[in-house]
């Protein structure tokens, strides 16, 4: 495992549009199924956020699998939408545990700060302020960096649950400076997709998961 610089995270975003160029369309295909099928979960209360919670997180390895076909020589295709079904149970309970994770914080942050409540959101939609949804976003993204690499370590490295988690972890302490200059790059793309009515996110999607696949290889030293 290398240590890097704060600037290399510059780099992962450089090799990430070099891999999206490989099949933009693909990519871009690839975010607008993980959207419309985030949009039309959120539509049930509690049921609906849950189950997002628990497919979601593999829908979204497609961009992964993807940004691994591109690397390769090959092009992103829709079908790396359904790659992740054949991981082992426990790489698959790695991502998803990840994820919820994530979801918690997040929703601890909505309610704190704004009463927003996650596991219903349509029914409580007009009462989540713009500062509620950056703060909660925010929060989101710092408490995914230490968790970064758990999909690369449980997928394509093929780690158990607890290595996953601890070489994810053992990455952030050391490369602490990058992963946050990462997650601030995601975290402007995040809010660029906001600011046009999620159609940027068919963008940001893409290529904060290509720049992700970028560092897992530049940290790790994956040829």
């Amino acid at each position: 495992m290398r240590t890097v610089s704060a600037q290399r995270a510059f780099n992962w975003y450089s090799d990430a549009m070099r891999l999206w160029k490989r099949g933009p369309f693909s990519f871009c295909l690839i975010a607008l199924v993980v959207l419309v099928a985030n949009i039309a979960l959120n539509l049930l209360p509690v049921v609906g956020i849950v189950l997002a919670q628990l497919l979601l997180p593999l829908v979204e390895c497609g961009l992964l699998y993807a940004s691994l076909a591109a690397d390769r020589g090959d092009r992103p295709r829709l079908r790396h939408l359904f790659a992740v079904a054949a991981a082992p149970p426990r790489a698959q309970a790695a991502v998803i545990v990840a994820a919820l994770i994530v979801f918690a914080v997040e929703a601890l942050v909505a309610n704190a700060i704004g009463g927003f409540n996650m596991l219903a959101p349509s029914s409580n939609a007009d009462s989540i302020s713009g500062v509620t949804l950056v703060v909660t976003y925010a929060a989101g993204i710092l408490v995914s960096l230490p968790l970064t690499f758990v999909p690369f370590a449980a997928l394509f490295d093929g780690e158990d649950f607890r290595n996953a988690f601890a070489q994810s972890g053992a990455a952030f302490m050391r490369n602490a400076g990058p992963l946050f200059v990462y997650g601030l790059v995601s975290f402007l793309l995040l809010l660029m997709g906001l600011a046009t009515s999620g159609i940027g996110l068919l963008l940001a999607l893409p290529w904060s998961a290509a720049a992700s696949y970028a560092a897992w290889k530049d940290l790790f030293g994956v040829a």
